[in-house]
């Protein structure tokens, strides 16, 4: 499979009960891309993302991040493999400061074990003080540097999406996937979202992003698949897809 492939799914298939979820759906999304997933409600989108990310298993379907197989079997394995995610709904630490909170996120990444940790090892120490710096690199580069000692529940609404971006940048990801990171955001905020995504595909990641903001996704993503019943209806650049009769019948047709 050609380098350039960050994300290949082939085939994958999901159901719950009676209910088929997803039905064959293939994506490949290219290295340094952001690509968009969009459709009505009930389409799809967040059971294949939440499949990709290890949060529910397939029933079948082919696997590969960055030309490698893996299998979603758990969001902490899907992790260590290279992907990592925001949910729609924000899962901070509210108690712990932005810091710990991107601390956390990195110690997905580290090599000293418990017993190193516990006994406080001269390595261990150095790897705690690497974190510790890393984390408030990544605190720095999503805007919010200066509230790093902040107990995270206190923070605005908008710099709370971006802690959670910087927490699933520690994790050092080759794939960053993003579960409605607009979610509740004004024009501004999502006008600095929009800013913070075009940074971070500048800093050379791949970017995987479920949106209701057509016009956000719209402008900001490389390629688009879209989804309607489980099933793919379109794939392509945003001109495409917006004058695609099947995607316009979806959003627009009686049925929705």
């Amino acid at each position: 499979m050609s380098a350039q492939i960050m994300l290949n799914i082939e085939d994958v298939n999901k159901s719950f009960g009676g209910l088929q979820a997803l039905s064959n759906v293939s994506i490949q999304i290219k290295q340094g891309d952001i690509y968009g997933l969009i459709g009505p409600n009930g389409a799809g989108k967040t059971t294949l993302f939440n499949v990709i990310t290890g949060l529910y298993q397939p029933d079948s379907g082919k696997f590969e991040l960055a030309g490698k197989a893996y299998s979603p079997s758990a969001p902490h394995e899907v992790a260590k493999v290279g992907i990592a995610r925001t949910f729609q709904n924000i899962r901070l630490f509210g108690e712990m400061t932005a810091l710990e909170n991107v601390m956390v996120g990195r110690h997905v990444r580290t090599r000293q074990g418990v017993f190193g940790a516990i006994f406080r090892h001269p390595a261990a120490r150095r790897e705690e003080q690497e974190i510790r710096q890393r984390a408030q690199e990544l605190l720095d580069f999503v805007g919010i540097g200066q509230f790093a000692g902040r107990t995270s529940k206190f923070l605005s609404y908008g710099d709370q999406r971006r802690l959670e971006i910087a927490r699933a940048l520690a994790t050092d990801p080759q794939l960053l996937a993003l579960d409605e990171p607009a979610a509740g955001m004004n024009a501004t905020e999502k006008l600095a979202l929009r800013e913070l995504l075009v940074k971070i595909q500048a800093e050379g990641k791949t970017i995987l992003l479920i949106e209701h903001d057509v016009k956000l996704m719209m402008g900001l993503c490389d390629r688009l698949t879209v989804l309607d019943y489980g099933k793919p209806i379109a794939e392509g650049l945003p001109a495409e897809i917006q004058k695609n009769p099947a995607v316009i019948e979806a959003y627009l047709g009686g049925a929705h």
